[in-house]
């Protein structure tokens, strides 16, 4: 009943001030970083970054990096997933106060297999005004630049390291929608492995690492011959896994 209170009264302020051209109302807002080359912000994350009240940081120390590059200086509390259900509650409060925060992940879209579903998901119940900005993911260009149909796709994010992790691959077999995965270094062989039992070696399949960065490389071709280049090549940096949907040819 409190909070539905203070959600009344601060609409009611909102109104007010909009309508005196006044642009002072609190905000979520969840801001894109760059997966890689810095070049990839946009001026208005870095806009919202410099005008908010308080940044969400997956990890300040990355986050810090990243703000120090561009000359910003802005208060930042720690707010990941070991962390985000004991601190939403607090963030939320502070919305409803009249402050403006930016929710920003190490890198990409925060939400996207990142911190951000939670604290977005809190302030729209409580009545806050919630907005994403465009900008940079590891998804679309991985999808897009593996030459597999991308008119329809569906995304996996990480399989789970072990208990259902086989369950879920399987769970996949006739899909017919290209599929996206992230996947870390240390499990890319792996992972490759099991798509090779489940959807068959002759799969096609792109292997996108470091998307952006300066060793950017995608390698193109069948689950089994994909999966034996990195058995022979050690797998390193982060790693986007696009396989194509049952049924689904090269030259479709």
């Amino acid at each position: 009943m409190q909070i539905k209170r203070k959600t009344f009264i601060l609409f009611a302020i909102c109104r007010l001030l909009i309508m005196n051209n006044v642009y002072l109302c609190p905000m979520l807002y969840l801001v894109p970083t760059p997966v890689g080359n810095l070049e990839d912000i946009t001026m208005r994350a870095l806009r919202v970054l410099r005008e908010a009240d308080l940044i969400l940081a997956e990890d300040t120390r990355t986050s810090g990096l990243l703000l120090k590059h561009f000359d910003i200086r802005k208060p930042m509390l720690s707010y990941h997933k070991f962390n985000e259900h004991q601190t939403v509650e607090r963030i939320v409060e502070r919305l409803l106060a009249g402050e403006t925060i930016a929710v920003v992940s190490d890198a990409g879209t925060p939400g996207i297999s990142d911190p951000g579903f939670l604290v977005a998901r809190e302030a729209i119940r409580a009545g806050v005004e919630v907005s994403c900005l465009p900008g940079p993911t590891a998804v679309v260009p991985a999808l897009v630049a593996s030459g597999l149909p991308c008119d329809r796709f569906c995304f996996e994010g990480f399989l789970p390291q072990k208990k259902g992790r086989q369950t879920r691959i399987a769970a996949l077999a006739e899909e017919t929608r290209t599929m996206v995965f992230y996947e870390s270094p240390h499990r890319v062989v792996k992972a490759l492995q099991q798509f090779v039992e489940t959807f068959g070696p002759d799969r096609p399949v792109a292997v996108c690492r470091e998307i952006s960065k300066v060793h950017e490389d995608i390698v193109r071709g069948s689950l089994a011959d994909v999966l034996a280049h990195f058995q022979e090549h050690e797998p390193r940096g982060e790693f986007v896994i696009v396989v194509g949907g049952a049924g689904k040819k090269d030259e479709d």
